[in-house]
Formats: structure tokens, sequence, C-alpha cells
């Protein structure tokens, strides 16, 4: 088991934790990406939208598309 205490956020600059992201970038993997088919409408069943979210997007044209 490692004694090594993590410092606090407080503790740690922007640059140190950079430098830590850079170091562990390489060890991610990234999945391949799998392109989401399209369903066709008739495949959606029981999707319920309460009134005011319904409200909320019926007026976000508003805003601009």
């Amino acid at each position: 088991m490692s004694k090594h205490i993590a410092p606090r956020e407080s503790e740690m600059s922007l640059a140190e934790l950079r430098g830590d992201c850079a170091r562990m970038a390489p060890h991610w993997v990234v999945p391949a990406r799998a392109a989401a088919a399209p369903v066709a409408p008739s495949l959606i069943h029981g999707v319920s939208v309460p009134p005011a979210s319904a409200r909320l997007i019926d007026s976000m044209s508003e805003y601009g598309d």
C-alpha cells in the first residue's frame, strides 16, 4: 500500500493538474464510436413528455435554431 498522500485541491496548481492529465492521457483508451442508426417512429413506444417540458421545448425556437 502506498503512503503517498495526494495534495488538497487548493494546493495543486493548474499547471500541475494539466501535467498530470497529459501524463495520463496515453493510458486512456477511446473506444471506436459506432454510428447511431435511425429508429423508425413506429418502433418508439411509451414515451411521455410532461406538459411543462413540452412547453419548454416548444418555446426554444424563440431563441433561434
